[in-house]
Protein backbone atom coordinates (compact mmCIF):
# COMPACT_ATOMS: atom_id res chain seq x y z
CA UNK A 1 0.00 0.00 0.00
CA UNK A 2 2.68 1.98 0.59
CA UNK A 3 5.79 2.63 -1.48
CA UNK A 4 8.11 5.23 0.20
CA UNK A 5 7.84 5.94 3.90
CA UNK A 6 9.19 8.54 6.29
CA UNK A 7 9.88 8.53 9.66
CA UNK A 8 10.34 11.50 12.14
CA UNK A 9 12.05 10.94 15.01
CA UNK A 10 12.72 14.22 17.24
CA UNK A 11 15.49 11.69 19.03
CA UNK A 12 17.56 9.25 17.59
CA UNK A 13 15.87 6.37 19.01
CA UNK A 14 12.35 7.54 19.10
CA UNK A 15 11.24 5.93 15.66
CA UNK A 16 11.87 2.78 16.47
CA UNK A 17 10.48 2.71 19.64
CA UNK A 18 6.71 3.90 18.04
CA UNK A 19 7.44 1.57 14.87
CA UNK A 20 9.93 -0.08 14.78
CA UNK A 21 7.66 -3.25 14.58
CA UNK A 22 6.57 -1.46 11.38
CA UNK A 23 9.92 0.24 10.17
CA UNK A 24 10.44 -4.21 9.56
CA UNK A 25 7.66 -5.16 8.16
CA UNK A 26 8.03 -2.69 5.80
CA UNK A 27 11.15 -3.16 4.69
CA UNK A 28 10.09 -7.04 4.47
CA UNK A 29 7.79 -6.22 2.12
CA UNK A 30 10.51 -4.13 0.00
CA UNK A 31 8.95 -0.76 0.63
CA UNK A 32 11.69 2.54 0.87
CA UNK A 33 12.18 3.54 4.57
CA UNK A 34 13.62 6.54 4.97
CA UNK A 35 14.48 8.08 8.56
CA UNK A 36 15.29 11.33 9.86
CA UNK A 37 16.55 11.52 13.42
CA UNK A 38 17.10 15.85 14.28
CA UNK A 39 19.14 15.28 17.35
CA UNK A 40 21.40 13.33 18.76
CA UNK A 41 20.83 14.15 22.24
CA UNK A 42 24.37 14.71 23.28
CA UNK A 43 23.37 17.29 26.30
CA UNK A 44 21.32 13.41 27.69
CA UNK A 45 24.60 11.39 27.42
CA UNK A 46 26.50 9.96 30.54
CA UNK A 47 29.38 11.85 31.72
CA UNK A 48 32.58 11.05 29.41
CA UNK A 49 30.25 9.41 26.50
CA UNK A 50 31.38 10.09 22.91
CA UNK A 51 29.60 13.01 21.93
CA UNK A 52 29.04 10.73 18.77
CA UNK A 53 27.50 8.06 20.73
CA UNK A 54 23.52 7.92 19.41
CA UNK A 55 24.76 8.35 15.76
CA UNK A 56 27.01 5.37 15.65
CA UNK A 57 24.28 3.55 17.73
CA UNK A 58 21.62 4.79 14.94
CA UNK A 59 23.47 3.58 12.61
CA UNK A 60 23.87 -0.16 14.14
CA UNK A 61 20.15 0.22 14.53
CA UNK A 62 19.26 1.16 10.85
CA UNK A 63 22.08 -1.75 9.85
CA UNK A 64 19.39 -4.34 11.55
CA UNK A 65 16.60 -3.10 10.61
CA UNK A 66 17.82 -2.93 6.60
CA UNK A 67 17.61 0.81 6.17
CA UNK A 68 20.02 1.85 3.73
CA UNK A 69 22.22 4.76 4.69
CA UNK A 70 21.21 6.98 1.56
CA UNK A 71 17.90 6.69 3.12
CA UNK A 72 19.24 7.96 7.00
CA UNK A 73 19.33 11.70 8.16
CA UNK A 74 20.76 12.68 11.23
CA UNK A 75 20.28 16.73 12.38
CA UNK A 76 22.11 18.52 15.20
CA UNK A 77 19.07 20.58 17.04
CA UNK A 78 20.06 20.64 20.33
CA UNK A 79 17.76 18.27 22.19
CA UNK A 80 15.01 19.57 24.47
CA UNK A 81 15.07 23.40 22.49
CA UNK A 82 13.43 22.37 19.31
CA UNK A 83 10.50 25.17 20.44
CA UNK A 84 13.28 27.60 19.35
CA UNK A 85 13.81 26.19 16.09
CA UNK A 86 10.49 25.83 14.51
CA UNK A 87 11.13 27.14 11.20
CA UNK A 88 14.57 25.78 10.78
CA UNK A 89 12.80 22.56 11.44
CA UNK A 90 10.28 23.08 8.79
CA UNK A 91 12.68 23.82 6.19
CA UNK A 92 14.32 20.75 6.81
CA UNK A 93 11.33 18.59 6.49
CA UNK A 94 10.12 20.37 3.58
CA UNK A 95 13.68 19.95 1.83
CA UNK A 96 12.95 16.12 3.02
CA UNK A 97 9.83 15.99 1.07
CA UNK A 98 11.25 17.09 -1.95
CA UNK A 99 14.08 14.83 -1.86
CA UNK A 100 12.08 12.04 -0.97
CA UNK A 101 8.36 12.53 -2.04
CA UNK A 102 6.97 9.81 1.05
CA UNK A 103 3.44 8.64 0.50
CA UNK A 104 3.34 7.65 4.19
CA UNK A 105 4.89 9.65 7.02
CA UNK A 106 5.14 8.75 10.58
CA UNK A 107 5.92 10.78 13.65
CA UNK A 108 5.08 11.71 17.35
CA UNK A 109 1.55 11.95 17.77
CA UNK A 110 -0.02 15.91 19.04
CA UNK A 111 0.03 14.74 22.28
CA UNK A 112 2.94 13.51 23.43
CA UNK A 113 4.07 16.16 25.97
CA UNK A 114 7.71 16.23 25.15
CA UNK A 115 8.46 19.54 23.97
CA UNK A 116 10.70 18.18 21.19
CA UNK A 117 8.44 15.40 20.03
CA UNK A 118 5.32 18.09 20.09
CA UNK A 119 7.32 20.44 17.73
CA UNK A 120 8.39 17.95 15.03
CA UNK A 121 4.16 16.74 15.06
CA UNK A 122 3.21 20.01 14.62
CA UNK A 123 5.71 21.37 11.96
CA UNK A 124 5.72 17.55 10.60
CA UNK A 125 1.51 17.98 9.99
CA UNK A 126 2.77 21.62 8.36
CA UNK A 127 5.26 20.03 5.97
CA UNK A 128 3.31 17.04 4.98
CA UNK A 129 -0.38 17.27 5.43
CA UNK A 130 -1.14 15.98 1.59
CA UNK A 131 0.53 13.31 3.20
CA UNK A 132 -0.91 10.11 4.87
CA UNK A 133 0.10 10.81 8.32
CA UNK A 134 0.27 8.08 11.72
CA UNK A 135 1.05 9.35 15.12
CA UNK A 136 3.25 6.82 16.89
CA UNK A 137 2.97 6.22 20.32
CA UNK A 138 5.28 6.75 23.49
CA UNK A 139 3.30 5.60 26.32
CA UNK A 140 5.86 7.14 28.81
CA UNK A 141 5.47 11.03 27.33
CA UNK A 142 1.80 10.70 25.72
CA UNK A 143 -0.79 12.68 27.87
CA UNK A 144 -3.86 10.59 25.70
CA UNK A 145 -3.68 8.27 22.76
CA UNK A 146 -6.12 7.47 20.72
CA UNK A 147 -5.84 3.37 18.98
CA UNK A 148 -7.48 4.44 15.76
CA UNK A 149 -4.98 2.35 13.31
CA UNK A 150 -3.67 -1.36 13.83
CA UNK A 151 -0.50 -2.96 11.70
CA UNK A 152 -1.05 -6.78 12.43
CA UNK A 153 3.01 -7.55 13.67
CA UNK A 154 4.43 -11.54 13.31
CA UNK A 155 7.23 -12.32 16.44
CA UNK A 156 9.77 -12.11 13.82
CA UNK A 157 8.97 -7.82 13.32
CA UNK A 158 8.60 -7.50 17.03
CA UNK A 159 11.97 -9.34 17.57
CA UNK A 160 13.83 -6.86 14.94
CA UNK A 161 12.28 -4.32 17.03
CA UNK A 162 13.79 -5.52 20.31
CA UNK A 163 17.23 -6.14 18.11
CA UNK A 164 17.69 -2.54 16.58
CA UNK A 165 16.78 -0.65 20.15
CA UNK A 166 19.27 -3.24 22.09
CA UNK A 167 21.83 -1.36 19.61
CA UNK A 168 21.03 1.71 21.91
CA UNK A 169 23.57 0.28 24.35
CA UNK A 170 23.68 3.70 26.29
CA UNK A 171 20.31 3.98 26.80
CA UNK A 172 19.52 0.54 28.34
CA UNK A 173 19.07 1.40 31.70
CA UNK A 174 16.23 3.56 31.23
CA UNK A 175 13.40 1.60 32.62
CA UNK A 176 11.42 1.05 29.65
CA UNK A 177 14.31 0.25 27.14
CA UNK A 178 13.81 -3.84 27.61
CA UNK A 179 12.30 -6.76 25.88
CA UNK A 180 9.48 -7.56 28.45
CA UNK A 181 7.89 -4.15 28.17
CA UNK A 182 8.20 -3.58 24.38
CA UNK A 183 6.42 -7.24 23.97
CA UNK A 184 3.93 -6.63 26.65
CA UNK A 185 2.81 -3.29 24.02
CA UNK A 186 2.88 -5.22 21.40
CA UNK A 187 0.37 -7.93 22.61
CA UNK A 188 -1.81 -5.38 24.19
CA UNK A 189 -2.31 -3.68 21.04
CA UNK A 190 -2.48 -6.91 19.61
CA UNK A 191 -5.14 -8.18 22.03
CA UNK A 192 -7.06 -5.22 20.79
CA UNK A 193 -7.59 -6.37 17.44
CA UNK A 194 -7.61 -10.19 17.97
CA UNK A 195 -3.92 -10.61 17.30
CA UNK A 196 -0.86 -11.64 19.00
CA UNK A 197 1.01 -8.75 18.40
CA UNK A 198 0.04 -4.94 17.03
CA UNK A 199 1.39 -1.37 17.26
CA UNK A 200 -1.27 1.36 17.07
CA UNK A 201 -1.08 4.31 15.88
CA UNK A 202 -3.47 8.03 15.81
CA UNK A 203 -4.72 8.73 11.85
CA UNK A 204 -3.36 12.34 11.55
CA UNK A 205 -4.47 12.74 8.06
CA UNK A 206 -5.41 9.55 5.64
CA UNK A 207 -5.23 10.72 1.81
CA UNK A 208 -6.69 8.50 -0.80
CA UNK A 209 -4.71 8.46 -3.99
Amino acid sequence: MFKKILVLAPHTDDGEFGCGGFMARLVEQGAEVCYAAFSSAEKSLPPGVHPDTLKNELNDAMDSLGIANKNRFIYDYSVRDFPEHRQALLEDMVALKDRIEPDLVLMPCFNDTHQDHLTIAQEGFRAFKDRTILGYEIPWNNKTFNTESFVLLEEKHIQAKVWALKRYRSQLDRFYANEEFIRALAKTRGTQIGAAFAEAFEVIRWVIR
